[in-house]
């Protein structure tokens, strides 16, 4: 594996530093304000309207996409990953490029399996950043760890389905722009385990729809939200098949896999920032007669902290670069990895970062204690840690067998 940054990411990566810091850090304060003002946790602040002109006209605009646009080339995961990580520096950037979570898994599978005619929709619309979009899989009632154990019913009714089921921590579904619906629901229940399920859109405004609330991530409110919602009697064509009856698991399969590593170099990214503001905090502040920087244990942090990130990125760029050159498929331990090992070590120096700002630390002023909050989702996120290790444990096992 070759380390350096091809000619290309290298210069979208330079680009898009330049943006971050002539106009995104900047506007974090104005994004803030805007929401605090407004007096909706889900309100959409202006600012990133601007961002996002920036963004396009700087052409930084949907950086994720693998295939030839007329934004990009189209960008291998191990192009686009150094990107992503630079992204995660601040909760406003990729949604200021349009690279925002749940949009980019949606868009990657509504341009594999989707018609013309639900690409024209849909798919163009979120493509300009016009709309957004949700992926409703998770449930209350049962195990969504294990996709097959969905109950969500989509039954067949002449020319329609008709969509019966409680679904909750559906990312952005409280946004008003949020206008279109993935829904992963069981069509055959009765067939063999793993094509059971089936995936359709769904418009937001569909009747039948009821969005009981928006839960809150150890009491903070996403501005997009992550909603329980109630769907009784709710219709659609059957034209609004997403891919092939009985294909929800694979279409399920093929949307997390780059959607991992999206999270795991956000994550890096996130966790150098972390750094930055530990180290910014510890050579200014003076306690028991020495700046804290001096401290043995902070040195011990700061050290600890570089190392982990460098094996972190190393690990991931690794799986993006095997991802690229063998398939998703036999990246599955290394993403399975990746996936227990970057939340972890992200954890570990945000919570370092708090313990280095002292009571500042727990407040709002830094906001660490909601990147906090926010990165210990992700070990549940995509996948529980459990399930991440129990497929690296039977891999290495296999090595073993006979």
């Amino acid at each position: 594996m070759d380390f350096a940054l091809s000619k290309t990411a290298q210069d979208l990566r330079d680009d898009l530093l330049a943006f971050m810091d002539e106009k995104v850090y900047a506007a974090e304060p104005m994004y803030r304000r805007q929401l605090e003002e407004s007096g909706d946790p889900h309100f959409h602040p202006p600012v990133m309207e601007d961002l996002k002109v920036e963004a396009k006209r700087r052409g930084l605009w949907n950086l994720f996409l693998p295939h030839k646009t007329q934004w990009t080339d189209g960008l291998s995961n191990l192009d686009y990953a150094p990107l992503a990580e630079v992204m995660g520096r601040s909760g406003l950037a990729s949604e200021a490029t349009n690279c925002a979570a749940p949009d980019t898994g949606n868009m990657e599978i509504i341009t594999m399996f989707g018609t013309r005619e639900q690409q024209e929709q849909w798919l163009h619309p979120l493509l300009e950043g016009e709309i957004r979009s949700a992926f409703a899989m998770t449930e209350p009632a049962v195990a969504s760890s294990d996709a097959t154990n969905i109950e969500c019913r989509i039954d067949a009714d002449g020319d329609d389905y008709v969509i019966n089921g409680r679904k909750w921590w559906i990312s952005g579904a409280a946004s008003k722009r949020c206008k279109i619906l993935i829904v992963m629901g069981k069509t055959d229940p009765s067939g063999p385990r793993h094509l059971q399920q089936s995936m359709v859109l769904v418009p937001m405004d569909t009747p039948g729809i009821t969005t009981v609330r928006s839960l809150p991530v150890f009491g903070y409110q996403d501005v997009e939200g992550h909603c329980e919602l109630l769907f009784e009697n709710v219709r659609v064509p059957k034209t609004n098949l997403l891919g092939e009856d009985g294909g929800g698991f694979a279409i399920a399969q093929a949307r997390l896999g780059p959607g991992r590593i999206h999270h795991c170099m956000r994550t890096i990214g996130a966790a150098e920032r972390a750094l930055d503001m530990l180290c910014e905090r510890v050579t200014t502040r003076t306690a028991f007669g020495q700046k804290l920087a001096e401290q043995g244990v902070i040195q011990t942090w700061i050290a600890d902290a570089r190392i982990n990130i460098d094996q972190a990125r190393l690990y991931t760029l690794y799986t993006a670069w095997l991802m690229d050159k063998e398939g998703n498929k036999a990246a599955r331990t290394e993403i399975s990895g990746i996936k227990v090992a970057v939340p972890k070590m992200a954890l570990e120096i945000v919570d370092h970062a708090i313990q280095a700002h002292g009571a500042a630390g727990i407040g709002d002023d830094f906001g660490l204690s909601s990147l906090y909050a926010h990165l210990r989702t992700l070990r549940l996120a995509d996948g529980p840690d459990e399930v991440h290790l129990l497929t690296v444990a039977r891999r290495e096992l296999r090595k073993h067998d006979g």
